[in-house]
């Protein structure tokens, strides 16, 4: 059966707080309450919440504990020192070392094929049924990606932070981290692209929420790729993306990455005014019988 890897460790500068466990419910539900409910209920087994130690007893308490009693709960710690010899944190690193970084922290627990989600984004109950559909018969050389619309991506309220994605036939062709993505006073959208430059982008363009499918076997081919990342030399606030990682891979012809379709509706938290539509749309779920109130009794 699938797990599903929770990158929770994420520091929420942008949002001046942890989102992970800010309620977003009418009962008090996180967003990643009503992803774990998802996963379950999908087919999903056991759940890795990738988090930070320093808040690891009030995420157990405040998330963890909720569902001990329906999926097999487990936790990996993400250290800005949890680096293969001989390499070690420059001087002034506060931060570790980007997604790929996060699933790692997991290599050592990791016994099945997985799913990668972020903890502070809404993904929908189609997106989770696909993806362990997808899981359940995945080679191990091959992966899939949860697809979205940019469009439907971006936030009223300041920049983000996107894999474009460039695909054929269902097919992944490339994909690359795109930072400081927004609506210019023109109406365009735009963003910074990993060579430094500002580009036009698509509002139609496919992007990676982070909502990835792995075989377990993928793991050895992602710390090979963070190796390479480190030997390229360590900077003070570089970062490993999966996005990255997964782009080398394609053009080495180590992988073959599946776009996976989802009619399901995204919805994040990225600042503090998103907070107020995420509550919107949640409470219209619930109307519409998606989901129940409360949701764990």
């Amino acid at each position: 059966m699938p797990s599903l890897l929770v990158l929770a460790a994420g520091m929420g500068s942008r949002y001046g707080g942890l989102k992970q466990l800010d309620p977003m419910g009418p009962a008090g539900e996180t967003v990643l309450d009503y992803s774990v409910f998802d996963a379950i209920r999908a087919g999903f087994d056991r759940v890795i919440f990738v988090i930070r130690e320093d808040f690891a007893e009030a995420f157990r308490e405040g998330i963890g504990a909720r569902f001990a009693d329906r999926i097999q709960v487990d936790y990996a710690f993400q250290r800005l020192d949890d680096l293969p010899a001989p390499f070690t944190p420059p001087e002034g690193r506060t931060k570790p070392w980007g997604t790929c970084h996060a699933i790692l922290a997991a290599r050592n627990i990791i016994d099945s094929p997985f799913a990668v989600i972020n903890a502070d984004d809404f993904y929908g109950r189609d997106a989770y049924q696909r993806a362990a559909a997808f899981l359940g018969d995945i080679p191990a050389t091959e992966c899939g990606l949860i697809a979205y619309r940019l469009k439907n991506t971006l936030s009223d309220h300041g920049q983000v932070n996107r894999g474009i994605c460039e695909a054929s036939n269902g097919v992944l062709q490339s994909v690359e981290e795109v930072l400081r993505i927004g609506r210019e006073t023109s109406g365009l959208v735009s963003g910074e692209w990993l060579d430094g430059t500002r580009r036009e982008i698509s509002p139609d363009a496919l992007v990676s929420m982070n909502f990835w499918v792995f075989p377990a076997e993928f793991m050895s081919a992602l710390e090979s790729e963070f190796l390479k990342f480190l030997q390229a030399g360590i900077e003070v606030a570089g970062e490993c993306y999966i996005p990255t990682v997964v782009d080398s891979m394609i053009r080495q012809g180590r992988t073959n990455c599946h776009v996976i379709d989802t009619d399901a509706s995204w919805f994040g938290v990225t600042y503090p005014e998103d907070k107020q539509p995420v509550v919107d749309a949640i409470s219209g779920l619930i109307a519409a019988g998606e989901y129940p109130d409360p949701l764990v009794q």
